[in-house]
């Protein structure tokens, strides 16, 4: 587990290295039909960190499609939010991510780091 220190002096721990770059980020509130506004996000093998508006309760089910920038894999998963910072955006945690899912995301995380 890493610990980051972010401004103000808060630390994180997080359970993986994250990476910072995806395209075609979509993003579905279960339960609703609506299109979700965000910005890209960054993101590990386990959950990501969504930047948007919109304010989820932690518990909400989200589902994320997603295309990895490099690699161009798409990944699609259904995750948790588990906290929410209001006008910043949510940490979620995939629920569902497939093995393939989550080697394609290791793989995009090495080739990034090897730049």
């Amino acid at each position: 587990m890493k610990t980051v220190r972010k401004a103000g002096g808060v630390k994180q721990s997080r359970v993986g290295v994250r990476f910072p770059h995806l395209r075609e980020l979509s993003l579905s509130y279960e339960g609703r039909n609506e299109d979700i506004w965000v910005r890209p996000p960054d993101i590990s093998v386990h959950g990501m960190f969504i930047n948007t508006a919109t304010r989820f309760p932690e518990g909400s089910v989200l589902k994320v499609r997603f295309r990895l920038t490099r690699s161009g894999v798409e990944i699609s998963a259904r995750s948790e939010v588990r906290y929410c910072l209001v006008g910043v955006g949510v940490g979620v945690e995939f629920l569902d991510l497939s093995p393939q899912g989550a080697q394609a995301i290791e793989k995009e995380i090495l080739l990034n780091s090897a730049r």
